[in-house]
């Protein structure tokens, strides 16, 4: 197996694994997600599924998946980053706009409505895992995610091509 491979593998098993963490703890741990949780899940969705892509795609065309999926950890740092936010500043809610209707309308929560209906508060003083917040544990996922797509995007191209 070529690391390159290995490495998309590996990030696609992160991101199931991350995934698996937030449906233990809604459902053991009974912490209901918010609109801005659901959005990091469908974030971790896109990372670990352009990864997957990656890892079956010919090397040479891997770049087109790293890409993509660099997009997608940046959007949930992004959207983890505006979590903390909203966590520190409580009179600042995400339950009150259309952005949990909207959500809760998308097909994915009628295929898997447990993993993608939002219906809990952002602010929710949900206790530390760890001593951090959760959001704060996405934050570096996807920092990490987001590292090692980077690494993959920009390392030298293989000298093969798509077109064998």
């Amino acid at each position: 197996m070529k690391s390159s491979k290995a490495v998309f593998l590996l990030v696609a098993l992160v991101c199931a694994a991350l995934l698996g963490v937030a449906m233990y703890l809604q459902i053991v741990e009974e912490m209901q997600p918010c609109p801005l949780c659901v959005i990091q899940r469908y974030m971790f969705v896109l990372v670990g599924a352009f990864a997957l892509l990656g890892a079956l795609m010919p090397e040479a065309a891997r770049r087109g998946s790293a890409g993509l999926g660099l997009l997608a950890a940046l959007g949930g740092a992004g959207t983890a980053i505006w979590h903390l936010y909203v966590k520190a500043h409580p009179g600042v809610s995400c339950t009150t706009d259309p952005l949990e209707t909207a959500l809760n309308q998308l097909p994915t929560v009628k295929l898997w409505p447990q993993m993608f209906t939002a219906d809990g508060f952002c602010s929710a003083p949900w206790p530390p895992v760890w001593g951090l917040q959760i959001p704060t544990w996405s934050l570096i996922w996807f920092g990490v995610l987001a590292l090692v797509l980077a690494v993959q995007l920009f390392k030298r191209a293989p000298r093969t091509t798509i077109w064998k």
